[in-house]
């Protein structure tokens, strides 16, 4: 590469480029004297006029100053609210190309790491979402006095400009719904809102968690401090606006930077828990427990890593990164026993009444790190011969990849919500386990995320 390039380019410079493919966070890929070029919005078969926005030594990001040449790729019915709000990165692409673009992105973060043999890999076509819009179960929406005025919605990307939002095409009608109901509410009673210059103001987050199942709302307002103001009225006027709402919480957080969710949760009024059925079981949910955020599409992702896992009933299964327990659940009555590993400790309590309220007696549920607990279950004479690990977007610890290898389960099946790392990953896995396939799965339409099913199996 000829690095002294960039040395002679300058922010707003322009120069024509033909977009050659997608990067790992879904922006258009081009090159420019061999120097490669980031440009948002951009798709591959775009020829475009590019701005550069950015000038590093090893690459320039850009932005579409005009398309010269439009991809076939390209959806023309697009919401102007993409060019706004995060969560829409992929919505000028037409669908069909969407997830063959996802398969594109697993196949570059393997290219980037290079785990052995990886371009032997059989990767399958991406299953489609049931729903392209109104599949998100879950709004986590700031509300803000910004001069005067209040907002709720998502922030403008790569920005803290909030912007407010009367809909939001990926989140379902009914949640939008009630927020802008909630919001009328608090204006109309005039709670205090928070304001982050004055940094004053109490309510700083709306979550709205919603049962498909049984068309029920969960509602928490994350709060700066423990004072609720006007409780009552508050929630007589939301329960008359919004009959579908059956909780309603306060969560504590006083932090500006960091985790969105406090420690402390405190139920205000209604149900304790949210439930929703997944392949036919019921799991309650308390508001901060984890749930895959598209409901009809998860039915298909379990189904998928069951078929995966190949369950047999003298399997000892681990259920690592367990959340409230939907995965090992669902697979309980095919095994011999279920043992749950997760480190949020309301997500085990969770866990353990899901196995109640299901009629399954084969589980136990652990509190901690899977690093940790794992080691500990084998000193116990515990060997689970099947694994399936579930984590967040970090990936696997090296300390459990380390113990998963010293005892190579016989089955063993990895749900990645992150591509790169899953990648990173499997560069360690690969000594002792081969890749059968690959399957990705579009739990989030018009967004660049791909949640990948892997199959390994003992060298």
């Amino acid at each position: 590469m000829d690095n002294n390039i960039t040395e002679e380019l300058n922010v707003g410079d322009r120069f024509p480029l033909t977009i050659r493919r997608i990067g790992i966070n879904g922006e258009g890929i081009g090159f420019f004297k061999h120097v490669i070029v980031f440009v948002p919005g951009a798709v591959p078969e775009d020829v475009i006029v590019c701005e550069i926005t950015e000038v590093h030594t090893r690459f320039l990001n850009g932005k579409i100053h005009k398309i010269r040449t439009r991809s076939p790729y390209r959806n023309e019915d697009v919401t102007p609210l993409a060019e706004k709000v995060g969560g829409l990165e992929f919505a000028h692409i037409k669908y069909e190309d969407q997830l063959r673009f996802k398969a594109d992105i697993l196949r570059e973060s393997l290219n980037k790491y290079k785990p052995h043999a990886y371009e032997h890999y059989r990767i399958k076509p991406t299953l489609a979402s049931p729903q392209q819009e109104r599949y998100r179960n879950k709004a986590q929406f700031p509300i803000q006095e910004i001069d005067g005025e209040i907002r709720c919605g998502l922030y403008q990307s790569g920005t803290q400009d909030l912007v407010d939002l009367p809909d939001m095409p990926t989140q379902m009608d009914l949640t939008m719904k009630a927020i802008r109901n909630i919001v009328k509410i608090i204006k109309e009673l005039g709670l205090p809102v928070y304001n982050p210059e004055a940094k004053s103001g109490i309510i700083s987050m709306i979550v709205i968690r919603q049962s498909v199942e049984f068309n029920k709302l969960q509602v928490t307002f994350i709060t700066r401090s423990k004072k609720f103001l006007k409780e009552h009225k508050f929630v007589e006027a939301i329960r008359e606006a919004i009959p579908e709402i059956s909780s309603i919480s306060q969560n504590i957080n006083t932090e500006d930077q960091g985790a969105v969710w406090g420690d402390e949760t405190r139920l205000i009024w209604g149900d304790e828990y949210l439930q929703e059925d997944i392949n036919g079981y019921t799991f309650n949910l308390s508001p901060r427990a984890f749930l895959q955020l598209n409901s009809l599409q998860t039915d298909k992702l379990y189904d998928l890593a069951a078929e995966a896992l190949h369950p047999a009933p003298s399997d000892i299964l681990l259920d690592a990164y367990c959340g409230v327990g939907t995965i090992g659940i669902t697979l309980a009555k095919q095994v011999e026993h279920v043992y749950g590993i997760e480190i949020i400790p309301e997500a085990i309590a969770d866990a353990k009444k899901n196995s109640e309220l299901n009629g399954i007696t084969n589980t136990d549920y652990y509190v901690g790190s899977v690093d940790e607990v794992y080691p500990k279950l084998l000193e116990d004479d515990i060997h689970p011969n099947a694994v399936i690990v579930d984590p967040p977007r970090v990936g696997l610890d090296d300390k459990l990849i380390k113990t998963i290898l010293a005892n190579r389960p016989e089955k063993f099946v990895y749900i990645s919500c992150n591509p790169s790392t899953l990648a990173k990953d499997l560069t360690q896995l690969v000594t002792k386990y081969r890749v059968d396939y690959l399957q990705p799965v579009d739990m989030f339409p018009q967004t660049p995320h791909v949640e990948t099913i892997v199959k390994l199996s003992r060298r």
